[in-house]
């Protein structure tokens, strides 16, 4: 997985965001960890997928969504299924060699 390092981006208290499989991390955030690089790989596996452009689209859409359901900024960004599913596992390093195709269809119900 290739790891790239900006002054700028990603915005705000983001340390790190995965486009199109190469991470993009914040110079000032500092090294990612292995738990972190794992989460991002969780979100290339599931990128993978949904065929890449129909993850971003159900990511916006779900975000929206949540977004009216949580009327705030943050809660509906950790409610989406694919960062539930990242977060849930993101420090079991073995997780994408057992998980199963489509597993974050399992978290659309649960919220945190």
């Amino acid at each position: 997985m290739k790891i790239l390092y900006s002054k700028h981006f990603p915005p705000g208290n983001f340390g790190a965001i995965n486009l199109f499989g190469i991470i993009i991390a914040r110079k000032d955030y500092g090294r990612l960890t292995d738990a972190e690089i794992n989460h991002e790989c969780i979100h290339t596996r599931q990128m993978a997928e949904m065929l890449v452009i129909f993850f971003y689209i159900s990511y916006l859409i779900e975000w929206i969504v949540r977004l009216i359901q949580y009327r705030n900024m943050f809660d509906a960004y950790v409610n989406i299924s694919y960062e539930r599913e990242a977060y849930n596992n993101m420090y079991n390093i073995e997780y994408l060699k057992k998980r199963r195709p489509f597993t974050f269809k399992n978290y659309y119900k649960k919220t945190v």
